[in-house]
């Protein structure tokens, strides 16, 4: 484990919002990935585009996005920030689809919480669209593998 104290409690063990007012933003991204495992089936339905709720790929992209600028409102202790970019990419591969997300901003804290979200969501996004299908779809890995700025500098799994 690494980043030494736990910011997010006070002295007396309670939790508490990090206060990042003193420090400058700066150009800060994290990529998040994680995996819906599918049956064979429903990798055909989906490179057929043949899913009856629509295009499922869509709209999970969307959510993931969506839910990248909402973060602050899911995590409670997590800083509004600006989110400058947000891209969600979906890959049918042949046991599921692989999700990441980048997420970018120019502000006071990292956005590894934003680019988590985003993957975790997009992924739901994907199970509710097939779940009518088969309800054996998982969601797995989710997981961060690159952030970039900040004091702690550039980080890759």
């Amino acid at each position: 484990m690494s980043g030494g104290p736990f910011t997010h409690l006070d002295d007396a063990g309670q939790a508490r919002m990090v206060d990042v007012t003193e420090k400058n933003p700066t150009v800060r991204s994290a990529t998040a990935q994680g995996f819906v495992r599918c049956s064979p089936q429903i990798v055909a339905t989906l490179r057929d585009g043949a899913v009856p709720k629509g295009d499922v790929l869509a709209v999970a992209r969307i959510a993931g996005i969506s839910a990248a600028k909402r973060t602050p409102e899911l995590l409670p202790l997590a800083h509004v920030i600006g989110v400058h970019g947000a891209a969600v990419d979906l890959t049918i591969v042949d046991d599921g689809v692989t999700v990441s997300a980048t997420v970018r901003t120019a502000d006071r804290t990292g956005v590894e919480m934003e680019a988590l979200t985003a993957v975790s969501v997009a992924a739901l996004a994907l199970v509710d669209m097939v779940k009518g299908l088969d309800k054996s779809v998982e969601i797995e890995n989710v997981r961060l593998v690159r952030k970039t700025g900040g004091k702690s500098g550039d980080w890759v799994r």
